[in-house]
């Protein structure tokens, strides 16, 4: 099922980059975010309110808190970078580079959160790689 979902999201976001630059043409690049940003969020609390997950709101530690609100700014300043390079470039290219953060996120999983880093994942992430820069150039 985790590869069912993480196909389904590849599938988004991909639909996500020819929308968005589409729409995006002659709108400014931050605006354009805070818009894609509000009917986020009010799809994701939508799901909350619909699968009654709000409950857990209480149960939520510190910790947690902290890590949620550095991830949501990491990704609000991911939103506002992409979308300024979607506009300024074209998405074939501007796509690849932004899937670089395959290879950042495995390393970064790697030194962090201590998971393993195999042979394949080297591999893997050199091929990622050298497949953007094939694909930019």
């Amino acid at each position: 099922m985790c590869f069912a979902f993480a196909l389904l999201s590849a599938i988004f976001a991909a639909l996500t980059s020819i929308l968005a630059k589409v729409g995006i043409d002659g709108v400014n690049s931050n605006l354009a975010t805070a818009i894609r940003t509000v009917v986020v969020v009010v799809m994701a609390w939508g799901m909350v309110f619909l699968t009654n997950a709000q409950k857990g709101l209480s149960e939520i530690d510190s910790k947690s808190w902290i890590f949620l609100i550095l991830s949501g700014l990491a990704t609000g300043a991911s939103w506002l970078c992409y979308y300024k390079a979607l506009q300024m470039g074209e998405a074939s290219k501007v796509v690849p580079i932004d899937k670089l953060s395959v290879v950042i996120t495995l390393v970064l999983a790697f030194v962090f959160l201590h998971e393993q880093f195999t042979y394949k994942s080297l591999i893997g992430c050199i091929l990622i790689g050298i497949g953007t820069l094939v694909m930019v150039l």
